[in-house]
């Protein structure tokens, strides 16, 4: 019989229980014991439902109070020197402060999970004599599952991957010096696990679907065949977000029992894998998309795994996702005000764990014994695929008559940059913010007010105009260069523009974790996108009236907005992308003619959504960069693009960062001390740049000298002409009792930069 499985559930809870626990634990609201109930509670309840669903298989160590590879290195006491740890058993203390910092040590760094927006927190290898097993929250969990009558399948994150993730901090350290350490530990891991009575682990091994060397290609041979010898326990080998390409045959040939795929990310692989794939070999194959909310095929899927089915047999096949759920929202039961024809296009994760099930049934029982939701589903995607809601004539049309001029602007940098100093005069070292202030509990009241329709308009927006101008009269006092209105109208960064734009839909509880206690709620982009009419002009034009310093008006781009969505899968993303950006070009003009000329229009997700094969960079690449330059070109000289980029690795892409020709670039630099920078040099970057010195996902206060320190670095290796001074990130997150210091202490910084800077050139 074919075997029903997932690899992962989302672990924020239906109404999102973790957040609330986490965060109420940081403030010392509740104790860590209560911190520990909650999460209980979450894993019981997603435990149950999928054992309800009738899974067979039932990810355990999925869970986590942060991140599964913080998890990973608190399991492996992989633990950097600056937090003093004692050796001990890894407390919820030490485990935060690995994740967010506290007064005494910054934060580890933060980097995008592969081609998602999920964050992990990259491992720091020091040392490695002193890693030994230092977490037993794996253990605990595979117990709490048995005393509920659940079979539990262990999930880690395999070795070759976990190192391929971290980042090594020694200068005599060795990917295979930390393999050998660690190797042992993986072993010991494996027998704890068999002596639990556990028949299958689950081992993570993402890395393989990246383009990878012979080197690390012998290692996972070695490694497997070591692991396999520890322990009869089975292994089923996950990879996902993607094909396994020249690392085909590899993956197919490793000593393990079983293998997943992706077949929604990776369908060319199927076939082939299909066809030769080891005698006694499991075969995870994984069906159901856990990236996206759209409703599966579930006709194409039986299909696919009933040929599976003819070479494989049905008691080695496993129906799965496609990758873990982590990155889909948890229950579509609970949208109850979703429009219903866009609803029945969808499913979110325990309606994916049904279509695993129903998929299960049909290969096991035939499709005759599930003919009723087989119908339902088929007229679906039937509804949605012939909607007239989806395609606008107007919008295509507009899109097909782009040309390469409307992504030029008219001088090049070097003429900009004079006419735009001229202009603006600002001092060496302008300081600046990323563009969004602290959402007080008051700002989200009169928000969520105004959408209930219980504040009137005029009340509403005489409150938001308040909160602008508290904002602007800071920035003034403190003496920030370079303004911003702080958006205290927008929920988030994406959503608010879906809100204002056409082929958007939005959840009410569609929520999935960015990093920690940071979730978002995606919306849903249906059809053909356009813009009614101006969505920030009316704000950002009465924050410039407010003060004589500029003021950036602050939009996000369209790969962003795109990426930060779940996407339509029934055209090119370069299609969607094009919409996107007209609608953004746009707003661009209308914020130019309302006099506001310094746009930010922030694009992080540029890097995220580089293709995972190298073969395929240059195709999306060209179009990524050609949508931005499409939002942006259509202004004069005078007006000032800036863009933002965070948590991302640049060095892959800066000649394509290049192209994006905007004014200034403000990027993540604090957590990795500069280093990010190193590729913005080794370029020779032309334009201006402003690394972040204080690192907003934290709740340190960073004191003026550590972001002299940084900026020093930065001076190191860029020009003190090119250098803004801003925080990574936006301060939405943040309360005011951490911003106030943080950003005086930014502006003082600047200050003595400029000091000194004045010197050097007085001298």
């Amino acid at each position: 019989m074919a075997i029903a499985t997932n690899l992962g559930f989302p672990r924020i809870g239906a109404k999102r229980e973790l957040k609330k626990a986490t965060e109420a634990y940081w403030k010392n609201q509740i104790s860590e014991a209560e911190l520990i109930t909650a999460g209980k509670d979450i894993r019981k309840n997603n435990w149950l439902l999928q054992k309800d669903a009738g899974l067979d298989h039932i990810p355990v160590g999925d869970f986590s109070f942060y991140d599964h590879v913080l998890d990973m290195s608190a399991l492996l006491g992989c633990v950097p020197a600056r937090y003093n740890w004692d050796g001990t058993a890894i407390t919820s203390d030490l485990y935060f402060a690995m994740a967010r910092g506290n007064q005494t040590a910054p934060a580890m760094e933060m980097t995008k999970w592969f081609n998602t927006n999920y964050h992990y927190i990259v491992p720091e290898f020091e040392r490695i004599d002193n890693l030994k097993l230092s977490s037993s929250k794996i253990f605990d969990e595979i117990q709490e599952a048995q005393d509920l009558g659940i079979t539990p399948r262990p999930v880690i994150l395999g070795p070759l991957s976990y190192i391929g993730l971290g980042k090594i901090k020694a200068a005599n350290l060795t990917k295979k010096d930390i393999l050998a350490a660690i190797k042992p530990l993986y072993g010991e891991i494996l027998k704890r696990f068999k002596a639990m009575g556990i028949e299958w682990v689950q081992i993570d091994e993402p890395l393989l679907i990246t383009d990878i060397s012979d080197e690390v290609r012998q290692a996972y041979r070695e490694t497997y065949a070591w692991l396999k010898a520890q322990s009869d326990i089975k292994i089923l080998l996950a990879t996902y977000f993607e094909d396994l390409g020249s690392n085909t045959d590899l993956a197919l040939n490793l000593d393990i029992d079983g293998l997943h795929i992706d077949t929604k990310r990776g369908p060319k692989q199927v076939d082939y894998i299909i066809d030769n794939l080891p005698k006694g070999r499991s075969l995870s194959l994984g069906l159901v998309d856990g990236r996206n909310i759209w409703r599966s095929d579930l006709t194409a899927a039986i299909e696919l795994a009933e040929k599976a089915v003819e070479s494989t047999g049905s008691s080695r096949l496993m129906i799965a996702p496609s990758c873990s759920m982590l990155h889909s929202p948890v229950d579509l039961d609970s949208e109850e005000t979703l429009d219903v024809e866009i609803k029945s296009w969808l499913a979110f994760a325990k309606q994916k764990v049904n279509e695993i099930a129903l998929i299960t049934k049909a290969v096991n029982e035939g499709v005759e014994a599930i003919e009723a939701e087989l119908k339902d589903n088929q007229a679906a995607l039937q509804t949605r695929k012939t909607s007239a809601r989806i395609h606008n004539p107007d919008v295509k049309k507009r899109a097909s008559k782009v040309n390469s001029e409307m992504s030029q602007r008219k001088s090049n940098f070097a003429a900009r940059e004079k006419i735009q100093a001229d202009l603006y005069k600002l001092p060496a070292f302008p300081t600046t913010t990323i563009g969004s202030f602290p959402q007080t509990a008051d700002i989200r009241a009169a928000r969520a007010a105004y959408k209930k329709g219980d504040l009137a308009r005029d009340r509403y927006v005489e409150t938001m105009r308040k909160e602008i101008e508290s904002v602007v009269r800071y920035q003034e006092e403190i003496d920030i260069d370079v303004l911003v209105h702080g958006e205290a109208e927008r929920n988030d960064m994406v959503e608010y523009f879906g809100e204002h734009l056409e082929g958007f839909a939005f959840t009410k509880f569609g929520w999935v974790q960015s990093y920690g206690s940071r979730y978002v709620k995606p919306p849903i982009i249906f059809g053909d996108v356009s813009r009614p009419k101006p969505m920030t002009v009316e704000w950002s034009r009465y924050a410039q009236s407010l003060t004589n310093r500029p003021m950036k008006g602050m939009l996000t781009g369209p790969v962003t907005i795109m990426f930060w969505s779940f996407i339509r899968d029934d055209q090119p993303l370069s299609d969607t992308c094009r919409q996107i950006a007209l609608a953004i070009r746009d707003e661009v003009s209308d914020l130019e003619a309302a006099g506001v000329t310094m746009i930010q229009i922030d694009e992080p997700a540029i890097r995220e959504g580089l293709p995972i094969h190298q073969d395929k960079w240059a195709a999306y690449l060209k179009w990524a960069v050609e949508c931005f330059k499409l939002s942006a070109c259509g202004v004069a000289d005078t007006t000032q693009i800036h863009t933002h980029m965070c948590y991302s690795e640049f060095n892959d892409i800066i000649e394509s960062i290049a192209a994006l020709d905007a004014d200034v670039i403000s990027i993540e630099t604090s957590r990795s001390q500069m280093e990010l920078l190193d590729a913005f040099a080794d370029y020779a970057y032309p334009n201006h740049i402003g690394p972040g010195v204080y690192d907003i996902h934290s709740p340190r206060i960073p004191s003026e000298e550590e972001m002299t320190a940084l900026l020093k670095k930065a001076c190191a290796v860029l020009k003190a002409e090119q250098i803004w001074v801003n925080p990574d990130c936006g301060l939405k997150t943040r309360g005011w009792e951490e911003v106030r210091p943080a950003l005086e202490n930014m502006v003082k910084s600047a200050k003595f930069m400029r000091r000194e800077y004045s010197a050097i050139k007085a001298a």
